[in-house]
């Protein structure tokens, strides 16, 4: 059974709008015969007349007047979703997912999110607390627009991976351990640790920067939530090894923040799908770029 034709609907409904076939033809750019086959299709479609002709005027007939009611609806809904999309292809909205840890979310992405709103207001960018490895896996099979994750990966089939910034590295401890001006492995590695745990890359960095002084410390407690780990450091529960991401904010004041000594640093990148990618998704990527460092 064929279907019934938007085409063959606006040729009703013009003429229904215009009362006349001529008209409607002129209005169209179609030929007249190709307007008088067009209902004849639509009437053939659904078995009854659709127009009458009264003294030089074309009116719809009851039937004709349902059919036009819903016509109208489609045409409106199919012309506004076809302007939907091609502002979405425009890059004028959009929607992009984005994956990234909870550091990143809470201290870089708020001055990209924000530039973003002021010159694309209408794209949303849906965030996602995700660790490196789930942001890859994501973006590789197409649930994730973009993420941001800790380097160096393992290459992903089908996925570029861009560097992107590089943050210090800091020890953050309780004020009133007396910490020095620089901290390094055998001073720290001497006292409760509290860590991410081993699957993070920032676990594996600090593992390594403590070998190298010959130093294999446990940690007290292992957490990937820095903000809960920063509440047990200011309880005195320990010392932490965590980025200084973007501007250094206020601390509390029970938590002393040192540098390393041999210093150290955590890198991030930015991965999404290879290839040419949708407009929204390139404006959330240079609103990103300008954070690079």
């Amino acid at each position: 059974m064929r279907e019934i034709s938007l085409d063959r609907l606006r040729t009703l409904v013009v003429i229904a709008d215009l009362g006349s076939f001529a008209e409607a033809a002129r209005q169209l750019n179609l030929a007249p015969p190709t307007i008088s086959l067009h209902v004849a299709e639509l009437e053939a479609r659904v078995g009854a007349a659709l127009l009458t002709r009264t003294r030089g005027q074309v009116r719809p007939t009851v039937v004709g007047e349902t059919l036009l009611a819903r016509a109208r609806r489609l045409l409106a809904d199919a012309d506004q979703a076809l302007d939907e999309v091609q502002r979405q292809v425009a890059g004028l909205t959009g929607r992009v997912r984005l994956g990234a840890s909870t550091g990143a979310i809470a201290h870089l992405l708020p001055s990209a999110l924000a530039a973003l709103r002021s010159e694309h207001p209408g794209i949303d960018v849906q965030v996602q607390v995700l660790t490196s490895q789930a942001s890859l896996a994501r973006v590789r099979e197409g649930s994730l627009d973009i993420g941001l994750v800790a380097l160096p990966q393992v290459a992903v089939k089908g996925v570029k991976l861009t560097p992107w910034r590089r943050d210090p590295i800091m020890a953050y401890l309780p004020a009133d351990w007396q910490p020095p001006a620089r901290v390094t492995p055998a001073w720290l590695g001497q006292r409760a640790l509290i860590l991410n745990d081993s699957s993070t890359q920032l676990s594996r960095v600090t593992s390594d920067w403590f070998a190298a002084a010959g130093l294999y410390p446990e940690a007290r407690i292992e957490l990937n939530y820095n903000d809960a780990i920063k509440s047990l450091v200011a309880a005195g529960y320990g010392a932490t090894l965590l980025p200084q991401e973007g501007e250094a904010p206020e601390l509390d004041r029970r938590i002393a923040r040192r540098p390393l000594r041999p210093g150290l640093w955590r890198a991030l990148g930015i991965a999404c799908r290879e290839g040419e990618v949708e407009r929204a998704t390139g404006h959330v990527l240079e609103a990103l770029e300008r954070l690079r460092q």
